[in-house]
């Protein structure tokens, strides 16, 4: 018998981390809605997967672009999972380019996707349940001003903000929180030895793995106490930002 938690709702659910993140969900119990663009197999596949842990998985097709067909993909998504009650906003657009490089096409996407679509969606999802939880999949480059990702970087960190202005926003029935994930799935372009470069950058000296970024979502879920939060996983990276001519001053050089 599927006792089901509710049903999540994991944008960006057919690969990757957004997969991982649906997988977790499902082995907790909770149906799921998969969104997916233009992965229609590997949601097929991912879905598959998912019911093997006893629970109900369909999925729904939406380009995030497309701002104007949130509302109805909201209303198919509720209207076959009623029990709907979380929000993963996990998909994501990531284009690395500089302010001086960044063309329109470009900040169109970073800024459609990566907030555009979670404000929009999140707007839906508050409106249609009667409680549940938002979690918004960020990236620990927050902490950083890396201008060779400018229009990704800037939408991730107005996705910061919005998180905060919705939790005050929804509370008490919605609580929206973020997470913020360091190097731990990084993309298939990128060879072992920039992971290992980027690994001498972290304290903790080591690779993230999805579990740890879906143990975060859980003590997210699990704690009633908390909104508007965002819990940063990565491995310390992003506390190595001492700024430049911190404390090396000579004045005998100068």
């Amino acid at each position: 018998m599927n006792k089901s938690k509710g049903t999540a709702l994991v944008t960006g659910g057919a690969e990757r981390l957004g997969k991982a993140i649906a997988n977790a969900r499902a082995q907790a119990g909770y149906d799921i809605a998969l969104h997916y663009n233009s992965s229609a197999q590997a949601a097929e596949e991912t879905a598959v997967s998912l019911r093997q842990h006893g629970v109900a998985c369909d999925i729904f097709q939406l380009n995030l672009m497309d701002v104007t067909a949130v509302s109805p993909f909201m209303q198919r998504v509720q209207q076959r999972f009623p029990n709907l009650n979380l929000l993963v906003n996990s998909a994501s657009a990531y284009t690395q380019a500089t302010v001086a490089d960044t063309t329109p096409t470009i900040f169109d996407t970073q800024l459609n996707v990566n907030l555009r679509a979670p404000f929009f969606l999140s707007q839906a999802f508050a409106a249609q349940v009667n409680s549940g939880n938002i979690i918004n999949i960020i990236d620990n480059k927050v902490g950083f001003n890396q201008f060779e990702y400018a229009a990704y970087l800037l939408s991730k960190k107005m996705l910061v903000e919005f998180t905060k202005m919705a939790a005050v926003e929804f509370a008490p029935n919605v609580r929206v929180n973020g997470v913020s994930p360091g190097v731990v799935l990084p993309a298939k372009s990128r060879s072992d030895e920039y992971v290992q470069w980027r690994i001498q950058g972290i304290p903790l000296k080591m690779q993230g793995e999805p579990n740890h970024i879906t143990a975060a979502i859980l003590s997210l879920l699990q704690n009633e106490f908390m909104t508007g939060q965002i819990l940063t996983v990565d491995g310390g990276e992003s506390l190595t930002n001492v700024g430049q001519n911190a404390a090396q001053f000579d004045q005998e050089k100068i």
